[in-house]
């Protein structure tokens, strides 16, 4: 798959999440929205910003980040 192909996919995925989250806050599932939320949050990290390839600390530092943020707005 070549790398405007993998965006495209990357891209319909995002739609498909985002569409998803909408229907679970309209139907009041909380946690599946910041499920949703994390998973997007990987995905662009991974497919667009190309964290893949990036150092170790920097890709654990940007992937965890939305996991605190659902953990402490799971908390509040």
């Amino acid at each position: 798959m070549s790398i405007s192909q993998g965006l495209i996919v990357c891209w319909a995925t995002l739609v498909v999440l985002s569409v998803g989250t909408v229907l679970a806050g309209g139907s009041g599932l909380w946690l599946a929205v910041l499920l949703l939320a994390v998973v997007k949050a990987w995905l662009i990290a991974d497919g667009f910003m190309e964290l893949r390839h990036a150092p170790r600390f920097w890709r654990r530092l940007v992937l965890g980040w939305p996991v605190v943020l659902v953990l402490v707005v799971g908390l509040v």
